[in-house]
């Protein structure tokens, strides 16, 4: 693997292999969180609003309004946007009405408590907001049996057999973590026979990724084909689930070549593979693939999430380096600048980096459960404690479906990669910031020049909107932007014929003037269903006239056929 790292500045080397082995030990019973960095947040805070004698009266005034709105029952606060734990109507009922409000208004005084102190890192600031929604999220009415109506009302109903259900179903997840497997058992969803089914040839593999080239289904094709970089952080088929909602399968019946990499899940024998060897063994093995069996000058480049941020990168090497093979640029989810990444940014100062560091020197990589871990608590409520009170203590299960499957088919991220990504990015925003080096040398986001499509999401918790939107400030080219409705994984696996999806477009011409975000927001005009057959237009647009497809493989260039799709690495658990 490569030795020449990406990043501008790499960590110190300094720290003994006993301090990083105790460290890793501690992470178990931190749930990898650095409580130094917690505890360093809280006494910025804490020491800031002690030497706040004004700040504290106004928030002792906030408190009594609050609690007199509490016992007047009058003039009901609504939860946030997106909360739904007391969305049925029993909620509306004495006593459990008050128990909600009781939920809501603190959860108002702490956002007022914690934004906003004049001294406090904006980092500290978000730090101790971030922990105060996750212990109040943790004593929620809806939490607990005797006090959400819901489940008294269905213990009522059901004479209690809700919780034998829901005992059975707990000891069955703890058989499962135990085992280490997911706790989601999603059956009747196999990959290559319900999931990643439309049909093709593995052409080319490495140690690091496969390379699948989809066979046409239409008798003329477009000559420029289209490669698809997804993220590492996830299995490839995220793009390609059930066939009525497989983006690959979609691109295909629109008379496109389409290639797709297919990662490694890596092990502790791929910890020192740099962030540059994906670029390197990843992204531009593919494309000398791609190029030498279709027989093409120009290709059509698409990346997902990491994966998306990945190609940006080797585009903006490859136009330095005065290689102009990419037609095109589309970026889904993806993001060039991590100034305003999302809560994510919580976990990335340097005492967490560094606890993280220790945690994957020891495995030799990031553990998926302690990836999926991250996420899940970013929007708790949604993916932690609606789902323990649904399977808990209603003693439900959710219906397996194709994304579940493939959300709980997850993968791991080798040691040095991450840290070198996680730091480059997250921490210093070298990319955005012009000390990105590829080979040596720094690129820019500005030198690329081929057309782009950036897709962006509503409500994504993993890439903002707002934050893949500044690469209308990295670049100043001929730009076309989508914000979808949905989040990061829903908004893109967004077919034709999905109910209730919607979409933004607008085209930024090259040279043209820069929009605030919630100003191109207002202005751009609003489209029913889903943004798929826009791509497919634009691709269109920029394709040249139809051609004879070209050959599935080509032994003779060095890229036979070694499997049929969804190929092996894809399998690897």
């Amino acid at each position: 693997m490569s030795k020449v790292a990406g990043v501008a500045e790499a960590p110190c080397e300094t720290e003994d292999s006993l301090d990083r082995l105790l460290h890793a030990r501690e992470a178990r019973f931190t749930f990898s969180q650095s409580l130094e960095s917690l505890t360093l947040a809280f006494l910025d805070w804490g020491l800031h609003l002690a030497n706040a004698p004004g700040r504290r009266i106004t928030l002792a005034e906030s408190a009594s309004r609050q609690w007199a709105r509490l016992l007047s029952q009058d003039l009901w606060a609504k939860p946030t946007a997106g909360d739904h734990r007391f969305d049925d109507e029993s909620w509306a009922h004495p006593p459990f009405n008050t128990f909600a409000q009781a939920t809501i208004l603190a959860e108002q005084w702490w956002n007022e408590a914690t934004a906003c102190l004049p001294g406090v890192a904006k980092s500290h600031s978000a730090v101790v907001s971030f922990a105060a929604r996750q212990i109040l999220d943790f004593y929620s009415p809806s939490n607990f049996p005797w006090t959400n109506p819901e489940v008294l009302r269905a213990t009522a109903a059901e004479s209690g057999w809700n919780f034998i259900r829901g005992y059975r179903n707990f000891n069955e997840d703890a058989q499962r973590i135990a085992r280490g497997l997911p706790m989601d058992e999603v059956k009747g969803f196999t990959v290559g026979e319900q999931v990643a089914v439309t049909p093709g040839k593995v052409v080319f593999r490495n140690e690091l990724m496969e390379l699948i080239q989809y066979e046409p289904t239409t008798g003329k094709v477009r000559p420029e084909p289209i490669l698809v970089v997804p993220a590492w952080i996830m299995k490839y088929y995220i793009l390609d689930l059930s066939p009525n909602n497989s983006f690959i399968r979609y691109l295909v019946s629109q008379g496109f070549t389409v290639f797709c990499v297919s990662w490694r899940n890596p092990g502790p024998e791929l910890r020192n593979t740099s962030f540059d060897d994906y670029r390197r063994l990843g992204v531009m093995a593919a494309l000398d693939a791609v190029t030498a069996i279709s027989g093409a000058k120009k290709v059509h480049a698409c990346g997902y999430c990491l994966g998306g941020t990945l190609l940006s990168i080797a585009a903006a090497a490859m136009a330095r380096d005065k290689d102009d093979r990419f037609a095109t640029v589309t970026l889904l989810a993806a993001q060039t600048d991590f100034t305003e990444a999302g809560e994510l940014q919580l976990f990335t100062d340097e005492g967490e980096l560094a606890l993280l560091d220790d945690v994957m020197w020891q495995q030799g990589y990031l553990d998926s459960t302690q990836m999926a871990g991250a996420f899940q608590i970013l929007r708790s409520n949604e993916l932690i404690w609606s789902r323990l009170i649904k399977t808990y203590l209603l003693g439900g299960r959710e219906k397996p479906f194709d994304l579940m499957a493939w959300n709980a088919d997850a993968t791991r991220m080798p040691f040095r990669m991450h840290s070198e990504y996680l730091r480059a990015m997250f921490l210093h925003n070298d990319l955005a910031e012009g000390r990105y080096r590829v080979d040596g040398r720094p690129i820019a986001i500005s030198e690329i020049h081929a057309p782009m499509f950036t897709v962006t999401t509503e409500t994504d918790h993993v890439a903002p909107w707002r934050s893949v939107y500044k690469i209308l400030l990295l670049n100043q080219g001929d730009i076309t932007l989508v914000l979808t409705s949905g989040g990061h994984n829903a908004g893109i696996v967004s077919e034709p014929g999905h109910p209730r999806r919607h979409y933004r477009l607008a085209r930024r011409p090259s040279q043209g003037p820069y929009m605030a975000p919630e100003d191109w927001k207002a202005a751009a005009p609003e489209y029913e269903g889903s943004w798929w057959p826009a791509l497919a237009a634009w691709l269109g647009e920029r394709s040249g006239d139809w051609v004879s497809p070209p050959p599935l493989a080509d032994p003779a260039k060095g890229y036979p056929a070694l499997a049929d799709a969804p190929g092996t690495y894809v399998r690897e658990t």
